[in-house]
């Protein structure tokens, strides 16, 4: 192990002590970091959702750690704390939106350390701070996994709220499978996000981002996918090497999408797609042309030879786009789909 990863590992044993004596909420809330003996050709991090914990990326974290890649998954500032939380007492979540940007920041320090380049990710809110950090930093990120990111909530009424009331809110879902995290929240905690959600979509029509997957699911009702679409349609006219994918009402794949303990039954879907993302260097065209083919019943080797596309990538994306899984007529790679 050479010195500067050996550094790195003492500094992430650090953090679990003091994750420690803090005192979690449970053992999913901690941080998850996999790492190997080396530096990577690249080092994932990820960022989980509001109110969630570190859980929510395990699944995915473990699949790309064992294609070889580093993986750290922090625990985010105020998240996951052991407490008797309710609307008396809410848990400790920031309300400066500036808490997060250098938590982000810094934790992109630490893993330039463990690979030749970053690979941003994050879930919901997760995604708003990992797309923030590709419009903003684009030079240091090699690609940002956006999996239906916060830009606004699917109703524009319950935006309003968020921005004039400062009431206790708690989730529907609260004592739902696999909710490890907080059950509610103080609504200003999560109105910082919208806000940095309006003006991620403003940054986005003059900046170049780092390459970028959008993912979103017709079963999602918590966000507003259309915001979602209109992000990465900016970020596509100046990054083309971005894609977009989204999963089919039929699938029943709701917001918290990234695990089955989180009710998608469909989790090792969401990692072929992130997977074949970070392993290749398509284009939106090439992805498209190959979804193309793969809907004609192509082979991935005949799609292999006649596009001269990236072997991994079609055979992993090969049995994503049929009729089985919400693709017909390839709906699922249209922006433009209300």
């Amino acid at each position: 192990m050479t010195v500067s990863i050996q550094k790195t590992a003492d500094f992430l044993e650090l953090v679990h002590q003091s994750e420690s004596k803090s005192g979690l909420k449970n053992a999913a809330c901690s941080s998850k970091f996999l790492v190997h003996p080396y530096l990577t050709s690249k080092v994932c991090l990820f960022l989980h959702g509001f109110t969630a914990a570190s859980y929510q990326f395990e699944p995915l974290g473990k699949a790309l750690f064992n294609q070889g890649y580093n993986v750290l998954i922090p625990l985010q500032p105020g998240h996951g704390l052991a407490g008797d939380w309710n609307r008396q007492t809410p848990p400790p979540l920031p309300t400066d939106i500036q808490t997060y940007q250098q938590f982000v920041l810094e934790w992109l320090q630490v893993a330039k350390t463990l690979g030749e380049k970053v690979v941003v990710g994050g879930l919901s809110t997760g995604g708003t701070l990992a797309a923030w950090l590709a419009l903003e930093h684009p030079q240091q990120i090699e690609q940002a996994l956006l999996f239906t990111p916060f830009l606004g909530s699917r109703h524009i009424l319950f935006d309003w709220l968020m921005k004039t009331l400062p009431i206790y809110f708690e989730w529907f879902n609260k004592d739902a499978p696999g909710n490890f995290g907080y059950k509610g929240f103080r609504i200003p905690a999560l109105r910082i996000f919208l806000e940095l959600g309006e003006k991620i979509l403003e940054q986005a029509q003059r900046r170049v981002s780092a390459p970028v997957l959008m993912v979103c699911s017709e079963g999602d009702r918590a966000v507003n996918r259309t915001k979602q679409q209109d992000l990465f349609k900016m970020i596509l006219r100046q990054q083309p090497k971005s894609w977009y994918y989204c999963f089919d009402d039929s699938l029943h794949i709701e917001h918290r999408m990234m695990t089955k303990l989180e009710d998608n039954d469909y989790e090792e879907l969401v990692i072929t797609l992130a997977s074949a993302f970070v392993n290749s260097d398509l284009t939106w065209m090439q992805f498209q042309q190959m979804a193309t083919e793969i809907a004609q019943g192509k082979t991935s080797e005949q799609i292999k030879q006649k596009l001269n596309l990236d072997s991994q990538a079609c055979q992993q994306l090969s049995a994503m786009m049929t009729q089985n899984f919400g693709c017909d007529r390839l709906k699922c790679i249209n922006p433009s789909q209300a």
